[in-house]
């Protein structure tokens, strides 16, 4: 059985229905036992389990009750700690735990989440690949995580031949997601046009970023897990295009006739035009393809949202 970690979350939600479309079997570990999202009705091919990776006991237990075979690591330790400390240290205890649960076990691969932020302020002109040199330093806590856990699993992986794969994801929308983001427009857009609302804030036309729906980014994780063999110790996660505000406000205004919410002309003052992630390396060794362009995937929320979800 594959454990997925934050199963029970918004990317771990969707990586564990891709997974269960593949045939595999699945343990999905959450900080609570609640509701399973709807999205993860698993037809009794996946059990919930509730754990806390940050304690070693509580996760070995799992692999007493179960043969876990391979880990997908997404679950988000300490988010709201008190002091940035506390985050930092629960998610590097997080890592450790997870990464000596999948050496006892002897699992087949470790997949790790990490971010498209890792590469803010790295040097390129139109996409970012995973070769490029990434600055060592990051303004905020979860790109430096990220950077650290690279570091330590890639040296874990030389080590041990344990097989770790870090992924690193892009802006993710969709489903169960959060109905707004700090870091681009998409969720807001579409929130305010099936609400009939007015956009909070300014959002620029010509503000763009590489969009991945969190459908194909669930699937991409999923492929991710399951190849037989990888050429590579990490993957960028993403569609492999930039998509702009206005192309997210056209795509609404078929989906949503008339409530197209509407947007400040050009980008936003100080900002950068926005960089793609290159994903050859995730098509090159998985095969993936999106299946949902910007009508589809707009279409599928907007209907998930009229459905009665609140996100």
């Amino acid at each position: 059985m594959i454990l997925v970690t934050g199963g029970l979350g918004f990317i771990g939600s969707h990586t564990s229905r891709a997974l269960l479309d593949m045939g595999e079997r699945c343990v999905i570990g959450g900080r609570t036992a609640g509701r399973s999202p709807d999205v993860l009705a698993t037809g009794g091919q996946a059990v919930v389990e509730p754990m806390d990776c940050t304690d070693l006991d509580s996760l070995l237990g799992v692999g007493e009750r179960h043969d876990i075979t391979g880990i997908v690591h997404l679950a988000a330790a300490g988010l709201g700690a008190e002091t940035p400390l506390d985050e930092l240290w629960a998610n590097t205890r997080a890592l450790f735990n997870v990464l000596r649960a999948a050496q006892e076990w002897d699992v087949a691969r470790v997949v790790l989440a990490s971010s498209i932020g890792v590469y803010g302020g790295a040097e390129v002109a139109e996409a970012y690949r995973e070769d490029v040199p990434l600055p060592i330093g990051s303004a905020h806590l979860i790109p430096a995580h990220k950077k650290s856990a690279e570091i330590l699993a890639g040296a874990v992986s030389g080590n041990t031949g344990l097989d770790v794969v870090s992924v690193r994801i892009g802006a993710i929308w969709g489903p169960l997601g959060r109905p707004a983001s700090p870091f681009f427009g998409a969720p807001q857009l579409v929130h305010a046009a099936v609400g009939g609302n007015a956009v909070p804030g300014p959002l620029y036309a010509e503000d763009a970023i590489d969009m991945c729906y969190v459908r194909d980014c669930g699937r991409a994780i999923a492929l991710l897990q399951t190849a037989e063999a990888l050429s590579h110790r990490t993957y960028n996660v993403g569609s492999g295009r930039t998509t702009t505000n206005r192309e997210v406000a056209e795509a609404l205004a078929s989906a949503v006739p008339g409530r197209a919410p509407g947007l400040a002309e050009g980008r936003r003052p100080g900002t950068a035009p926005g960089v793609r992630l290159d994903v050859d390396r995730l098509r090159g060794d998985t095969g993936f393809q999106p299946e949902y362009d910007l009508d589809r995937a707009v279409g599928d929320y907007v209907r998930w949202l009229r459905a009665g979800n609140p996100r």
